[in-house]
């Protein structure tokens, strides 16, 4: 489930130092990545594939937290640690002083969820991306995006996200669900996310709620069957 994405481009990167980790084959599984951005509102690093020790060393932003109309779906930087310690994640968090005020969160669908029936290592679920509102319209979504995408398996898989009104912070945006809906759409667009089309009752409780996916070049025919027939609730046989 996703909440609150930025808009504008930012500068670009300057300096990076990286870390590969090797699963027991010796093939990359991950890249832990510290990444310094300049930004209209700052300086800030973004770490991709953020591990259970970067997250307890930084304190988590207040902000992440109860709003009008809004509650951050990470509250305590506890969650994402835990998160961090599961296979196929990829936690990236934006850091200014020491303290996390942007995450994203990339994993495997939830065992209840139906995209998690295609079974393991071909589906992976945009779970959230946020940004605390002193930091909005900085460009960091963007960044934080590029960050989940960096997954070195990322075009053997299926990626999709969903977008429910009541969690987005209309409210701290100043928008409404339609237009939420369209500024997700403009934020994912370019990394090849299009809109898909889901019987999935609880995206269609709302019009303006929002369902996108993203298919890897090197995903099969028959996968990319299976995915579209299961977004109407026909399990593959």
């Amino acid at each position: 489930m996703i909440t609150s994405p930025l808009k504008s481009i930012p500068a670009a990167y300057s300096g990076k130092i990286g870390q590969v980790v090797d699963d027991a084959r010796g093939r990359i599984n991950k890249v832990n990545e510290w990444k310094t951005l300049e930004t209209s509102a700052g300086k800030l690093s973004v770490v991709t594939f953020a591990t259970f020790e970067d997250i307890s060393r930084l304190k988590f932003d207040r902000q992440f937290g109860e709003h009008s109309g809004f509650r951050s779906l990470y509250t305590r930087s506890e969650s994402l640690m835990m998160r961090a310690c599961e296979q196929e994640v990829n936690v990236v968090i934006a850091v200014c002083e020491n303290t996390i005020v942007g995450f994203a969160l990339l994993a495997c669908p939830d065992a209840d969820q139906r995209w998690a029936g295609l079974g393991p290592g071909k589906v992976l679920e945009v779970k959230a991306i946020e940004v605390v509102r002193s930091w909005r319209k900085s460009g960091l979504a963007k960044v934080l995006v590029e960050g989940m995408l960096s997954y070195p398996r990322v075009e053997e898989r299926i990626i999709y996200l969903v977008g429910y009104t009541w969690i987005w912070d209309l409210v701290g945006a100043g928008l409404t669900g339609a237009q939420y809906h369209r500024m997700m759409v403009r934020l994912f667009q370019p990394f090849g996310f299009t809109e898909c089309k889901t019987n999935e009752p609880n995206i269609c409780l709302d019009p303006d709620n929002l369902f996108m996916c993203r298919t890897g070049k090197n995903v099969s025919d028959r996968l990319k069957d299976d995915f579209k027939w299961l977004s109407f609730g026909v399990y593959p046989q």
